[in-house]
Formats: structure tokens, C-alpha cells, sequence
């Protein structure tokens, strides 16, 4: 069962209507008592029809993308950038799922940092780290499938919350979705029975690598709500679901590093994430769901590009103030800077080791850049001390250091 999400509103379901409902499947009523959604294979009949506001929407995703993807390419070092938009994603994705952990949480626990306020919970982020950089890399030599969406579950749920729930094997039993502690009479929604899943899910596949004329954000939009309407494991859907979009963009080449992730927008918007995914099921309204899906292409787009560009303000600016400021040990100071990036704490011993000097040179260097305001220091210790470059973390939690809600379809 699929614990903690909301009874979906009625705000815009659609009306429910034979005929519009089987576009997107059917309710089959089961032997034990309750109903179940069997969806239509892909794409849909009648076909999406793309025009209007949908075809405005895909010309300004097209673009936005475009844009974001121009502004990854101005960076220095646009896999030190990469490496942590990754664990963004991954915090923003498994807080939807409840953790409580936060990047400096992660980034703290990778550093192997211990605190005893940290959350218990950062090894679900790590192994969504862990899950997207294997399905990244595996990518270049097999396509997106059924084996390679069970390979990535398998990662996700190792040894963390829901190891118990067969990390990489799809379920052998019903599923379902509604408020926590309801039982199937009393879900918000009904995945298909496992047979049936299994089927939807080999259709989901053929449909991923058929001939086709839609659009590639029109059909990576189709396989993301396909894929969660199908809820093919016992935990992790969602998770999985959202890295599918990630996967799909850099596999068709519409992005060249993996910066787009949707899980901010959703979680964001999760009220009408909800609905729209239903009113998908309920009436087949897929225009309702590509528009939102494309709205969130946009808006997620033009936020990291603007990230982008305050990152590059901020590495000017201290790049300018390391080179003005320390003298003699401005390029040490620079090694340093570099290395932040990549690990944003960071402690006397680590200066130590990436600059190649004596213990007191380093920390040396460590307060001068504290004076500079490049660093702070986070433990109130004597000893032991750690160090943030807490202006580089701000800049990229952005929104993602906000509230945190929890309860989407995990």
C-alpha cells in the first residue's frame, strides 16, 4: 500500500463519461470486492490533440529547455554543477516521500559529517543519488526497460525504508492509493492488479521504443503519468517515475546534462498534480495533464537557468575576493574555492590535503576565508572544527529549502 497521500479534491476532475474514460482505460471490478484501473495502452485514441494552448505551452517548454540547456554550457565546470543539482533533486524527491533530510543533511552524511540533530533518513537521498547516476550511466548501453527501471528500484530502496517491499521486483500483490491507514474500499485510487500491471507496464516499454510523431516532451509527459497509473512496485513509484523524466530527456538528446527535475513543481503544485492524474483516469483528459506537465518544463527551466547565473555571479565574486585578499596564498585559496563546489564543507584537514601545505598553513588559509566571508564555521567547536560555504548552499536550495510537504504518490 502507498501510505500518506491526500484525498484527491474535485477542483477540475473532469466528469466522468464512458466514452472519455475509455481514452485513458477502464474500472474493472474484482473478485474481493473492490475496482480497479486497467489502463489503455499508449498513445491515446482519439489521439492528443495538439493545438491551442497545448501547442503554445510545447513551443515555450522547447524553449525554455533550449535556454537552460545554453546556460549549462557557460559554466567552468558544468559537472561540478551537475553533481550537485543531482542531490537537489534527490532530497526534493524523497522529502515528497517524507524524509526529513536536507542537502546540507546529505552533502553533511557524504562528507561523512555526524551530527546528532542530523535526520536518520539521508541514505534514502544517497541512493537516489546512487540510482540516478547508474541509470545515467547505464543509458549509454541499454535503453530504457523494464530490466533497467528494476535495476534503478532495486538501488533506490537497498537497504533504507521500503527495503522490505522487493526492491527490484514488481509486485505480486495489489496496491493502492489514499489517505494513511485507509484500506482498498476506502483508496482514492486503484492501481491494475498485478497481472494487469505487468502487461501495462510491457506495453508502457513497447511504446517507448515505437515509431512515432509525437513530440518528445509530449510522450516523456504521456509515460510519467502512464507509469504511475500503472504503480508497478510495492514502494518507490514516484521516485522511480520522476527519475523516468530525467532519463527520457537525456536519452532523446534534449539535454545534454541531467539539470531539469520536476519534483519542486509537483510537490509545489501537488493538489493539482493529483487531480490531473486523475482526471486522466476518470475522463481521459490528457490535454489537462500535458498542459500542467509542460507548465512545470517551463517553470522548472527558467528557475535553474536563473540558478545558473547566480552561481557564476557568486564564483566571480569570490574568485575576485580569494585573488584581492590573500596575497601570497591566493592561488591555495583558489584550489580551495574549486573545491567547494564539488563539497561545500569542509574542515582544516581537508584545506590541508587539497592545498598540499603544513597544518598551520591551513589553517591559515581556512580563516582567512572565513574573514572573507568565503566560510563559516558550523560546529561552535575548538576542535573538530567544520567549515560551510554556506552562500554557495543557499544559492542552490533556492526554493527547495522551503517547507516541506510530504504525501505524493510514492
Amino acid at each position: 500500500m502507498t501510505r500518506g497521500a491526500p484525498v484527491r479534491p474535485g477542483g477540475c476532475a473532469v466528469a466522468a463519461d464512458a466514452a472519455a474514460s475509455a481514452r485513458a482505460g477502464r474500472y474493472a471490478a474484482q473478485p474481493q470486492g473492490y475496482r480497479a484501473f486497467v489502463p489503455a495502452a499508449l498513445p491515446p485514441s482519439p489521439p492528443v490533440r495538439l493545438d491551442g494552448e497545448l501547442l503554445a505551452l510545447l513551443s515555450q517548454a522547447d524553449q525554455a529547455l533550449g535556454r537552460l540547456d545554453g546556460s549549462v554550457q557557460t559554466l567552468p565546470d558544468a559537472d561540478l554543477f551537475v553533481f550537485m543539482y543531482v542531490r537537489k533533486e534527490a532530497v526534493l524527491s524523497s522529502q515528497i516521500e517524507g524524509t526529513q533530510s536536507s542537502l546540507q543533511d546529505v552533502l553533511a552524511a557524504e562528507a561523512r559529517l555526524r551530527s546528532p540533530k542530523q535526520p536518520q533518513d539521508a541514505g534514502e537521498v544517497i541512493n537516489y543519488v546512487s540510482a540516478m547516476n547508474y541509470g545515467l550511466e547505464r543509458l549509454d548501453s541499454l535503453p530504457l526497460s523494464i530490466r533497467l527501471i528494476r535495476e534503478i528500484h532495486e538501488r533506490l530502496l537497498h537497504g533504507v525504508r521500503g527495503a522490505g517491499a522487493q526492491p527490484g521486483e514488481l509486485r505480486r500483490s495489489q496496491n493502492w492509493i489514499g489517505p494513511s491507514g485507509c484500506g482498498l474500499s476506502e483508496a482514492t485510487f486503484v492501481p491494475p492488479p498485478p497481472r494487469e500491471a505487468v502487461q501495462a507496464l510491457g506495453e508502457l516499454e513497447a511504446f517507448l521504443h515505437a515509431p512515432t510523431e509525437l513530440p518528445d516532451l509530449i510522450q516523456i509527459g504521456l509515460v510519467h503519468a502512464q507509469f504511475e497509473t500503472i504503480h508497478p512496485f510495492l514502494d518507490g513509484n514516484g521516485r522511480v517515475g520522476r527519475l523516468l523524466i530525467t532519463f527520457l530527456l537525456c536519452q532523446r538528446g534534449i539535454l545534454r546534462t541531467p539539470v531539469l527535475y520536476l519534483s519542486l513543481f509537483f510537490r509545489r503544485w501537488r493538489s493539482e498534480y493529483y487531480e490531473r492524474l486523475q482526471a486522466v483516469r476518470d475522463a481521459g483528459d490528457w490535454e489537462g495533464w500535458l498542459s500542467f506537465f509542460l507548465r512545470g518544463v517551463i517553470e522548472v527551466s527558467q528557475e535553474a537557468a536563473d540558478v545558473i547565473r547566480r552561481v557564476l555571479a557568486l564564483r566571480e565574486e569570490h574568485r575576485a575576493a580569494v585573488t584581492d585578499s590573500l596575497g601570497r596564498a591566493a592561488a591555495n585559496g583558489l584550489r580551495v574555492l574549486e573545491r567547494l563546489y564539488r563539497q561545500p564543507f569542509v574542515t582544516v584537514a581537508d584545506v590541508r590535503q587539497t592545498t598540499g601545505t603544513a597544518y598551520s598553513a591551513a589553517n591559515r588559509l581556512t580563516a582567512r576565508l572565513v574573514e572573507i566571508g568565503v566560510l563559516r564555521e558550523v560546529t561552535g567547536h575548538d576542535r573538530n572544527r567544520v567549515f560551510l560555504y554556506e552562500r554557495y548552499m543557499r544559492t542552490l536550495e533556492g526554493e527547495g529549502s522551503a517547507e516541506r510537504e510530504d504525501g505524493l504518490e510514492s
